[in-house]
């Protein structure tokens, strides 16, 4: 890698997991195990999707990791040791139809969202974000799921798209951690 240029991703995984443990250090520990990427040092970054950048399936992308390679990730990450409580973690993606065009990635961590929920709610941060930035008009009042076909009619955004991990707090109360990621490889 020449670091004498710009370091912009080609390439670029999602994935997620959840741990459970009595500490909150060792239940994110075991999230990262759970999502592959716990032999890497990440660094995060925020969340502009580089253009014509290639999403690679989960396996095929964690098999091109080394143990202790310097990793930029978009991460979101909740932990609870309360019982019961959901706790979720979710990764939106918004991708242009022009590929010279950057996209987003948006991430969200909370509490009460059931999966579907949080999975709307990112893909729909992410989809406004490059809405926005592509000056596609649309009614931010009105629901996801309406601005989604104005988006998609647009012919301006060609792929959305969430990757969420929820889960629910433990009965005895371990901490419990989920994360959801988008991994860059370069």
């Amino acid at each position: 890698m020449d670091l004498r240029g710009p370091i912009v991703p080609k390439r670029v995984l999602f994935t997620k997991g959840v741990g459970k443990h009595r500490t909150r250090l060792q239940s994110f520990e075991l999230a990262l195990r759970h999502a592959g990427i716990e032999k890497c040092n990440l660094v995060r970054v925020s969340s502009i999707f580089p253009p014509a950048c290639k999403i690679v399936p989960r396996n095929r992308g964690l098999a091109q990791l080394h143990a202790g390679q310097i990793t930029f990730c978009v991460l979101a990450e909740a932990s609870s040791n309360e019982p019961s409580r959901l706790v979720g973690a979710g990764i939106g993606l918004a991708v242009p139809a022009d590929g010279s065009h950057y996209g987003y990635i948006s991430e969200h961590h909370g509490f009460g969202m059931t999966q579907q929920r949080l999975s709307d709610f990112v893909e729909d941060m992410a989809a406004t974000m490059l809405a926005t930035t592509l000056g596609i008009s649309f009614d931010p009042d009105t629901a996801y799921d309406e601005r989604r076909e104005v988006y998609k009619m647009s012919g301006k955004i060609v792929r959305t798209q969430a990757t969420v991990q929820t889960a629910e707090g433990d009965k005895n109360g371990l901490w419990t951690t989920v994360i959801a990621v988008a991994v860059f490889l370069l």
